[in-house]
């Protein structure tokens, strides 16, 4: 490896020893990249230009205020905006439709569930049964799937069954209860095609009904059908950063989002004979190493896995650093957030890639599709290529690790369910701290990481951290949790950079001050707490002094999630708006009317202490209105 950097010009990242390794790599990566791509083009930041006939590209200007076709500046924006969020809606449709697949096949062949309790809390929900805990699990399954299968014009069952009633009366005087959700991905990508829908306003609603059934099905029920395979998350502290590579073991990075794609290989590679091989070619193992969302999964299960795997490096913007310690022999994708910078880093570093989901295939990866019937065969084809990747490379490769990155001790294994035992089994406890004060409210912190927003998770440390300062409880999930425990926010020292208040709640309850649920796919979780707790004091959710911040929101899948927190009623922070601010219509819609339609609104900024103020003006309002 040469040992000069690639040079020094990369952006600032909140996580001080991670921009410090970066900046003296010998390799290009996204963070030397953001230089080169500052200069944005404004029509592209304002959603006002169209590509979609061959009259075009067209844009919107103060002296051309409609494209050829006649279509304006709210059109364009309006359009475009839905054909994002039918693309991240059919990204998570994807992810719980291989999940439901995956837990019908096992409950077919009578396979090992892990999560009995989620599986009857979930035949509670559906009102399903069985003769046997397969049967049940197998009901579970074809209830999504069918669900899932519906045609537009028809409604999904599971939608009232799942949703706290007040909301689901909501959406349906609004219109916007979803069919099918891949009929409705269908219908979005239809809707905003050329000479089509013309209407702002019926997309925007369009983009609501897609949010809902991406937050109901994408994000709840997939983490609620994993938890019943891979079993539930259990509160427990654990190692994060890129400290957890140890060299002694052969590697293999994951990333993606389909934790259930994984169960067979994770349980090959601590078997005997597995770690016999391991050890014959030189190692003492194999070890997982967590990346994106799927370690993030990992490491909320990760009770349950401690042999396998060593913890959760980084999130999609800490990938590149991973693969530059020279310590992973492998990387094994199946979704987004696997960066394409990772390619040109894993053929200089001899590393094997292997994509398991062709929708994630990368350039210079092995294609090796899962196939539920063939899990065994395509373990083994997949443990002995890493075996040989490992073989080759090690010796040629000079290790350049970061052994004190992160940190020993982050709170980990936090859900909904582990969250509520912890408590007592009672929601109570928190909503008696909420009512005294000692707690002022809570703030969701969700989403992706961007290198935008002031650089690599910049904006979503700075605001969390100005929030607890403001003795309000954070909630995390998706890739900025990575950035934020990396950060030491989630660790029991973190308590001291609470607020005075906030941090005696901690130290008594011996936690930090920023709880993570895990991926973003965890979104879901929030929402069921969100509902427990709104059933609980008899409200609706838009009254709890509960707000949602995406400050560094990145892909189309972020879009979506949003519209469901907007139709849950949330208020929703983001650093940058998503490409629709040459459009009054949305603008307006989405900041304002939104409050009167749904109770949710988006705010827009960009400094971490304005935003914290006015999240926090938002919550002292909610709870005024609560007279608490």
């Amino acid at each position: 490896m040469n040992e000069s950097c690639y040079g020094c010009s990369t952006c600032a990242s909140a996580d001080k020893p991670l921009e410090g390794f970066i900046a003296g790599l010998p390799m290009e990566t996204s963070h030397h990249r953001v230089e080169g791509q500052e200069t944005k083009c404004g029509f592209g930041l304002q959603g006002v230009c169209c590509r979609l006939c061959a009259n075009g590209p067209c844009r919107i200007t103060p002296e051309a205020q409609r494209g050829i076709c006649g279509a304006s500046a709210d059109v364009l924006v309006t359009r475009n905006l839905l054909r994002a969020i039918a693309s991240g809606s059919g990204c998570y449709i994807h992810v719980v439709e291989n999940t439901a697949l995956n837990l019908k096949n096992t409950a077919l062949e009578k396979g090992k569930l892990k999560g009995l309790g989620a599986l009857e809390r979930l035949c509670k929900r559906f009102g399903v049964g069985g003769k046997d805990d397969h049967e049940k699990a197998l009901n579970v399954a074809e209830a999504v799937l069918k669900d899932l299968y519906r045609p537009e014009y028809e409604k999904m069952d599971l939608v009232e069954k799942m949703a706290y009633p007040p909301r689901f009366k909501k959406w349906r005087e609004l219109g916007i209860l979803p069919g099918g959700a891949k009929a409705e991905v269908f219908k979005g990508v239809v809707k905003c095609s050329t000479n089509l829908n013309s209407d702002p306003v019926n997309m925007l609603l369009d983009c609501l009904k897609l949010g809902i059934s991406t937050g109901i099905y994408g994000l709840t029920l997939t983490n609620l059908l994993n938890d019943v395979l891979l079993g539930e998350p259990e509160i427990r502290w654990a190692p994060v950063g890129l400290r957890v590579i140890d060299p002694d073991y052969i590697n293999i990075m994951i990333t993606g989002h389909q934790h259930t794609m994984f169960v067979h290989l994770q349980e090959r590679l601590i078997q005997s004979d597995v770690t016999a091989k391991a050890k014959a070619a030189g190692a003492k193992g194999f070890k997982l190493v967590g990346c994106t969302c799927v370690g993030q999964d990992l490491q909320l299960r990760g009770a349950h896995y401690t042999e396998v795997f060593d913890g959760h490096a980084g999130n999609n913007y800490t990938s590149e650093a991973i693969l530059a310690t020279g310590g992973i022999d492998a990387v094994l994708s199946e979704f987004n957030c696997t960066l394409p910078g990772i390619e040109p880093i894993c053929d200089r570093l001899l590393i094997k890639q292997i994509c398991i989901d062709d929708v994630a295939k990368k350039a210079n990866a092995e294609l090796k599709p899962f196939q539920f019937a063939q899990r065994e065969k395509q373990s083994e084809e997949i443990i002995d290529a890493v075996i040989a990747a490992y073989k080759e490379r090690r010796p040629k490769i000079k290790l350049n690790l970061l052994p004190d990155h992160g940190n020993a001790k982050t709170l980990t294994g936090v859900s909904e369910v582990s969250l509520k035992k912890f408590l007592g089994d009672s929601w109570k406890p928190l909503i008696d701290l909420i009512v005294s004060g000692d707690i002022k409210g809570v703030a969701g912190v969700v989403g992706c990481s961007s290198l935008v927003s002031g650089g690599h998770d910049v904006l979503t440390v700075g605001l969390v951290r100005e929030l607890i300062a403001k003795d309000i409880i954070i909630l995390t999930a998706g890739c900025s949790s990575g950035g934020i425990e990396n950060c030491g926010l989630m660790t029991p020292e973190a308590a001291d950079m609470a607020g005075p208040k906030l941090k005696g709640v901690c130290k008594k309850l011996g936690i930090p001050p920023v709880l993570n649920f895990g991926p973003c796919l965890a979104i879901g979780r929030l929402e069921i707490v969100a509902t427990e707790l709104a059933e609980a004091l008899d409200i609706d959710i838009p009254r709890l002094p509960l707000v949602l911040s995406a400050a560094q929101w990145l892909e189309e899948q972020a879009l979506a999630d949003g519209c469901f927190g907007l139709a849950l009623g949330l208020p929703l922070h983001l650093g940058l708006p998503p490409y629709v601010t040459g459009s009054k219509i949305a603008t307006q819609v989405l900041c304002q009317d939104m409050l009167s339609l749904t109770g949710g609104q988006i705010i827009i900024n960009a400094d971490a202490k304005e935003s914290a103020d006015l999240l926090e003006k938002i919550i002292l309002e909610k709870r005024a209105a609560l007279k608490i």
